[in-house]
């Protein structure tokens, strides 16, 4: 009788695990449908009206402020990008104005990584190596930016190869064609603009709480989905990670991409790495490809956010562009990381100096946390506005 209790157990835990995979599901098609709620509420609010709030963002490097500031605000970069993609696929923000948005969104998913770094700042050593690895991500980024975001003014490199995809994975017949997902996402957004109909607002107020109703699906999904992938996938994570340390930089990208797309968010990725980094477990140099596979990997949700885009064939080409560029940028940077020589050495050196200040002076290291992402970014944004 004794021996029977282990394989119970087991069951029990496979159970809750097929449970977990069939809510993630579930939240996904929530997501979805946050997507569809707020792109139609955006639509029907009209352009001009919605021109008006995003007037701001017209400046390129506004715009990239917007990406920066969002981001950290709501600690999500797919957040940040889905609606992104909601604006674009909508009409509202053509996709050369939305690309410093994505750029900026990429800048400020790396917030959450340095923060977390903050809880090794009481032991000296450990936090020399938690920061570095942590910032050795800001530098990556900021470096990616500086350097490609010019080209793209110049050239408009993004846009165009973008466009060339887009069109490949796009049918002319794609708004005729209705899939049984877009059927029911169809069905959902059309019982919330019932049930928002039921409470008599003016056209206004009712399209603006529409509006609402999407950001909170697409944000209480994501959020409910990185919490029930972290309890699934982290101490998978901890395997492939020390799987891939001493391997190829090739293998440690993958491994990045592949964690961070299963759990849909950097910061899980990032949360195992820092600790580890600060523990002396792994070096700054090893937790540098796992960072810019953690890039490539959030790409994912914006991808899986324009799978919803439902209307005409140039919104949905559209929602698709904008979601390739946050993708084609950072492989990109990636390429231009390994083929410059001594590139890559870089941002791991910056990191690694500016932790050796963090240590000397503590307060740098919050100076350094709340300027680079909060002070600057809004005293940008006043600028270039």
């Amino acid at each position: 009788m004794a021996t029977a209790a282990p394989s119970v157990h087991h069951g029990e835990g496979g159970d809750r695990t097929w449970l977990k995979v069939l809510f993630v599901f579930v939240l996904l098609f929530i997501f979805l449908s946050g997507i569809t709620v707020l792109s139609h509420a955006i639509k029907d609010m009209g352009k001009g009206v919605m021109d008006t709030y995003m007037a701001g963002a017209t400046n390129p490097f506004a715009g990239l402020i917007v990406g920066v500031l969002a981001t950290t605000l709501v600690q999500s970069s797919s957040v940040t990008t889905s609606l992104i993609v909601a604006l674009v696929a909508a009409g509202t923000v053509p996709v050369h104005q939305a690309i410093p948005m994505v750029m900026g969104a990429n800048i400020g998913t790396t917030v959450t990584s340095t923060i977390a770094a903050l809880g090794h700042i009481g032991h000296k050593s450990e936090f020399r190596r938690a920061f570095g690895a942590a910032t050795c991500h800001d530098f990556f980024n900021y470096l990616a930016v500086i350097v490609l975001l010019p080209l793209e003014l110049a050239t408009g490199f993004l846009e165009k190869s973008s466009a060339v995809l887009a069109q490949a994975f796009t049918s002319t017949n794609s708004g005729k064609f209705k899939s049984p997902l877009k059927v029911a996402l169809k069905g959902t957004d059309g019982f919330v603009r019932d049930t928002v109909d039921l409470f008599e607002l003016s056209a206004s107020m009712r399209q603006g709480l529409l509006c609402f109703v999407g950001v909170v699906l697409i944000y209480t999904a994501l959020l409910f989905i990185v919490k029930t992938m972290r309890s699934l996938v982290l101490d998978r994570m901890r395997v492939f990670l020390s799987r891939a340390l001493d391997r190829t930089a090739i293998v440690g990208i993958v491994v990045g991409t592949l964690l961070t797309f299963f759990a849909q968010s950097s910061s899980i990725t990032t949360a195992v790495l820092v600790p580890l980094a600060g523990a002396g477990l792994i070096t700054v140099r090893q937790v540098f490809p796992i960072i810019l596979g953690c890039n490539v990997g959030t790409t994912m949700t914006a991808l899986i956010a324009s799978l919803a885009v439902d209307g005409n064939y140039e919104a949905i080409m559209a929602g698709r562009q904008i979601a390739l560029v946050h993708l084609l940028f950072n492989l990109t940077g990636i390429a231009l990381v390994y083929a410059i020589p001594r590139a890559k050495d870089l941002p791991v050196y910056l990191a690694c100096r500016l932790a050796d200040v963090a240590v000397r002076s503590k307060a740098t290291a919050l100076i350094y946390l709340v300027g680079a992402f909060y002070l600057l970014p809004a005293g940008l944004f006043l600028l270039f506005r």
